[in-house]
């Protein structure tokens, strides 16, 4: 069991208040409206939330939960203070976390007088570098030292209102982002009686995720309501096919396009997006989402040619020309777009791709080819001419990732050259030098 102090009487404070209460801990809200404390003091949640009525009155009543606005006498008599304050957005749209600071110069006030190590998790939406900062304003104020006195670390929580109580006790995930492994085991140990998986990430993951989360909901919400006004319109029943498209696990709802890196392509991807906007169009409906998919993915190619622009090098060496490894598709292939692109702009390019040749090509796909790189079989190499291509390129794109290259290693990282990896060529290397990933 552990002393706890959760700042904030609100939203998330309430139900981690009665949930860690639940779990056995001796639980103090520190909230400053005299109404949300007079409330909790008599068994009372101030918000409301299926279930929360009488997790709270348990907590009160059995519990020993209790309410105050002395943060001070709070952290002294705890050994964890959850964050749970809110972080609402300016204007501008820019997060306002104001109210973390006021927290962490409460909490640093209080340390100034506590011998024991205290462990600080942050439970609100920060973003990235907002623990950093709350770590400076804790060591200005109390002259203690992070690590040694105490830690603050990112804990994000995944609760949904209407199931919030659920979500505290079967979360996806328990998401830990800290600097040293004391802060970590004390809040793995407090979360050990919970139904998910813990996982100890770095702190600015744990600060990012959230946002990545709720962006992908809204992102979701809003593809979803655009498919049901294209159904409308067309007289099928949006539910349904969107309860058929729910059913495929294997791609639909998975991982699988879920990885950072180049763009998109292939014969069907922009061929039926484009289909699928055509019919808005005609149906007079605005579908923004749709509509600048294409233009997004377009945005990626221009990307990587700006970092290829960036290296001031003429000579350029690609990796891979179909849309996929291990097929000799080329239809809309984006590395396709981004050499003809670059030949345009008088680059001399050379292509590595073991899955395509220009004798082999043939029909649509060879028609696609030729129409948009001019001079195909003078870009692409054999494998016996490797070494002449590596030698050759003083940058390296490397769109694909081939068995054949392994032997090569070496040349493709030497010093002289400059790499772009579009595919995450190694895991464990990350832009650095010579070496830039797109999205690592």
């Amino acid at each position: 069991m552990f002393n706890i102090s959760i700042f904030g009487g609100g939203y998330i404070g309430t139900v981690s208040g009665g949930c860690l209460s639940k779990l056995g801990n001796k639980v103090t809200i520190v909230e400053k409206d005299r109404k949300k404390i007079e409330l909790l003091n008599r068994g009372i949640a101030p918000i409301v939330e299926p279930g929360i009525d009488g997790l709270i009155k348990t907590a009160y009543m059995e519990l020993g939960l209790k309410a105050t606005s002395d943060a001070e006498t709070a952290v002294l008599n705890s050994d964890v203070s959850f964050v749970c304050v809110g972080t609402p957005s300016t204007i501008e749209g820019e997060l306002c976390i104001d109210y973390i600071f006021n927290v962490m110069k409460n909490i640093g006030s209080a340390l100034k007088k506590k011998d024991t190590f205290h462990v600080i998790a942050v439970r609100s939406t920060i973003v990235p570098g907002t623990i950093q900062k709350c770590i400076q304003i804790i060591e200005q104020i109390s002259k203690k030292n992070m690590g040694v006195d105490f830690s603050v670390c990112s804990n994000p929580e995944f609760l949904r209102e209407g199931s919030a109580i659920d979500d505290y006790f079967n979360p996806p995930y328990t998401l830990i982002g800290a600097y040293d492994a004391k802060a970590a085991n004390t809040l793995k140990i407090i979360y050990s009686r919970i139904n998910a998986d813990i996982h100890i990430v770095e702190v600015r993951e744990a600060e990012l995720i959230k946002y990545i989360n709720n962006a992908f909901h809204a992102l979701k919400v809003g593809f979803a309501n655009e498919v049901g006004l294209i159904c409308k319109k067309l007289g099928i029943d949006s539910h349904k096919l969107m309860a058929l498209f729910c059913l495929d696990k294997k791609l639909n709802l998975s991982d699988s396009y879920l990885k950072p890196g180049f763009a998109f392509g292939g014969s069907c991807l922009s061929k039926d997006l484009r289909a699928l906007t055509y019919i808005s169009k005609k149906q007079n409906l605005k579908t923004p989402i749709l509509n600048n998919i294409i233009p997004s993915n377009e945005n990626i190619i221009s990307h990587v040619f700006s970092m290829i622009e960036a290296t001031k090098n003429s000579n350029v060496g690609i990796i891979g020309l179909a849309f996929k490894k291990g097929t000799d598709d080329l239809r809309e292939s984006p590395l396709v777009s981004l050499t003809e692109r670059l030949i345009g702009k008088g680059y001399e390019v050379k292509v590595y791709d073991p899955s395509v040749s220009e004798a082999k090509l043939f029909g649509a796909n060879k028609e696609y080819a030729i129409s948009h790189i001019k001079h195909l079989e003078k870009c692409l190499v054999d494998e016996d001419e490797l070494d002449k291509f590596i030698e050759f390129a003083d940058t390296l794109v490397i769109g694909s990732s081939y068995q054949t290259l392994s032997k090569y290693s070496n040349g493709l990282f030497s010093q002289s050259k400059q790499v772009i990896d579009l595919v995450r060529y190694n895991n464990s290397i990350v832009s650095n030098g010579n070496y830039t990933g797109i999205a690592w």
